[in-house]
């Protein structure tokens, strides 16, 4: 069978340009893939492809919709194969067309060709405009006539009162338009704001069906007329007019670029079916794979509840009212825990026992004192779903897992620290070999021993002011003068600034320590050992000796500093921690395991 004969050529043109006539012209329109390329993950970690696809005349870009992975996943979908397209959504960005596949099949019967024709960009037609234009009289120069964005019909099998079905990930500013079919997933309280501008109300719920997830606002009057209708856990038809913009993702813990508000005249009506949509959607992250997650993102992650802490009130910093929260541990099968908080209403009415599945959408990634999450308040919680993973997990804590010990990451360096930054775990010839520092700051995490403490100008003298820390200098009368304080003090605090030489497997290196680290490595404040050489001066080189052949967690700057005239890397430690040897135990069997499954 020949291939060339078997595209519908010209069909994208029509798609664009006159979607009414391509529904009757190419109802499954065939095209070739030209190119297949895996975009970034965004936050949610979704797989997302981008292809572009011919129909011999013309090619267009295009979105492979996370249900339609499978024809990657199974070796199908490649390059130059000839592809049937089932259902589609095209959109028109900024001048820019893009066809969202929904639903396609690889025709395996006709193989795989190289590019088929000489195929140019579909471009939508500008909309006609035959009115003279101002400023066209005695040469002066035409505007070009813009292309308009195009309000394109979805199609998604269905329809609703004359109207198609849009999949909400086919939504955008530029679908005029259209309905959706969708579940409420989660449901806000209403919430009241007061301001100097004026007051009001607002409530928002988290739409789903088969294709993907959007928020939606209710403000005001659409507060008080939607509120009462839209249930959590039912499915609604809700049509335009509604407005859909960029969404405000530091309000909204779902993948979607867009939100919806609703307006005075939208359309919410239940549907009559309501098994058709799916339940919940979740992007899960394993426990063990929250290391690799910066703090301030959002994940859904699920485990077996190993632990449930006693409900505690706390007073809210901003306006000064209590409001609950309760910590739960939950365990999963990579051998890892984590402590998850929930709050408010979600603490005080939490009854899941211990032993339960539970499966958090939409939790915040802390980093302070080690990983931990918070369910946001858009967030939900199920316990016991009924889902794959939770079948899974169920069986395996019942078989095994029920008496295993947990790593936590509690105090594991190779992460973010307190400034949030994500620092890679590398060896100390990693650092050397790949000139950390010398293109500005860089910040890495290494396990090191440390083999030498220069003994001389271990501290220095610092004004005891508070926040103050700078060196002070004794006058003739015995006492201690700061210079940015002006003032005098009987006694300076001292504080750590050392040199050490630490060693790994790979190399060794110089860091630089400051005053709390210098507290960690040595086990005493530097006034303490001022103090303490005071008394006598063998004993100081006794402590430093103890220090040698700890190890610990370091996690360093690497920074370009300038000695005279001559430029050099300075390593920095910001924080220094001892090595947690369970956690460290279960990661070096991660590794030994997955080199076994390399192998």
């Amino acid at each position: 069978m020949d291939a060339a004969s078997q595209l519908s050529k010209g069909s994208l043109d029509v798609i664009f340009n006159d979607p009414d006539k391509a529904a009757k012209l190419f109802p499954v329109p065939v095209l070739q893939c030209l190119q297949i390329k895996q975009m970034a993950p965004n936050p949610a970690g979704d797989e997302r492809y981008r292809l572009v696809l011919s129909d011999g005349t013309h090619y267009v870009q295009t979105m492979l919709a996370l249900q339609a992975n499978h024809v990657v996943h199974e070796g199908k979908l490649v390059r130059g194969c000839i592809v049937r397209l089932k259902q589609y959504t095209p959109n028109n960005h900024k001048g820019k067309n893009i066809l969202v596949l929904l639903d396609l099949e690889v025709i395996e019967s006709l193989g795989i060709h190289d590019k088929i024709g000489e195929p140019t960009g579909v471009e939508s037609r500008p909309v006609a405009d035959n009115s003279i234009p101002g400023n066209d009289f005695y040469g002066a120069k035409k505007e070009e006539v813009k292309p308009q964005p195009q309000a394109v019909p979805s199609r998604q099998a269905g329809t609703h009162a004359g109207s198609n079905i849009y999949p909400i990930e086919g939504l955008s500013p530029f679908a005029h338009k259209w309905t959706i079919k969708a579940r409420v997933t989660a449901k806000s309280d209403i919430k009241t704001w007061h301001k100097a501008t004026g007051e009001g109300k607002l409530f928002s719920v988290n739409l789903l069906d088969e294709t993907g997830e959007i928020k939606a606002t209710g403000f005001n009057d659409q507060c008080d007329a939607f509120y009462d209708l839209l249930q959590e856990g039912q499915v609604y038809y809700i049509s335009t007019p509604c407005r859909v913009s960029l969404a405000k993702k530091q309000f909204s813990n779902l993948p979607n670029d867009y939100e919806l508000a609703f307006e005075r005249d939208t359309v919410i009506e239940k549907a009559e079916d309501q098994t058709s949509v799916p339940q919940m959607r979740f992007n899960f992250c394993s426990i063990q794979d929250l290391q690799g997650v910066e703090k301030d993102n959002t994940v859904d992650v699920i485990g077996v509840l190993k632990e449930v802490g006693e409900i505690n009130e706390i007073i809210s910093k901003k306006d000064g009212k209590p409001f609950q929260k309760r910590d739960l541990t939950i365990v999963d099968d990579t051998g890892f825990s984590v402590r998850v908080t929930i709050w408010g209403k979600t603490a005080g009415s939490f009854e899941a026992q211990e032993e339960s599945v539970i499966a958090f959408k939409g939790t915040k990634v802390s980093d302070f004192g080690g990983k931990s999450l918070s369910l946001l308040s858009s967030g939900t919680m199920s316990v016991n779903p009924d889902i794959p993973d939770s079948h899974r997990l169920k069986g395996w804590y019942d078989s095994a897992g029920r008496n295993n010990n947990f790593a936590t990451h509690q105090n594991m360096s190779s992460l973010a620290g307190a400034t949030g930054r994500k620092d890679d775990l590398k060896t100390i010839s990693q650092v050397k070999d790949e000139n950390l520092g010398m293109e500005g700051d860089a910040y890495y995490s290494i396990k090191a021993t440390i083999v030498f403490v220069k003994h001389d100008n271990f501290c220095y003298p610092a004004c005891n002011s508070q926040n103050c820390n700078k060196k002070v200098t004794q006058v003739p009368d015995g006492t201690w003068m700061c210079e940015k304080c002006q003032k005098s003090q009987d006694k300076p605090e001292y504080r750590y600034i050392m040199s050490v030489n630490v060693a790994d497997h790979t190399s060794h290196q110089w860091l630089s320590c400051f005053d709390d680290t210098g507290r960690t490595i040595v086990g005493m404040t530097a006034n303490e050992l001022m103090d303490l050489r005071e008394q006598d001066e063998t004993k100081v080189a006794e402590v430093f000796e103890r220090v040698n052949c700890k190890k610990l967690n370091f996690r360093c700057k690497a920074k370009m500093d300038k000695f005279g005239d001559t430029e050099r890397v300075r390593y920095q430690v910001m924080t220094a921690s001892p090595i947690d040897f369970k956690s460290e135990g279960n990661r070096l069997a991660e590794l030994i395991k997955q080199y076994n499954i390399n192998e």
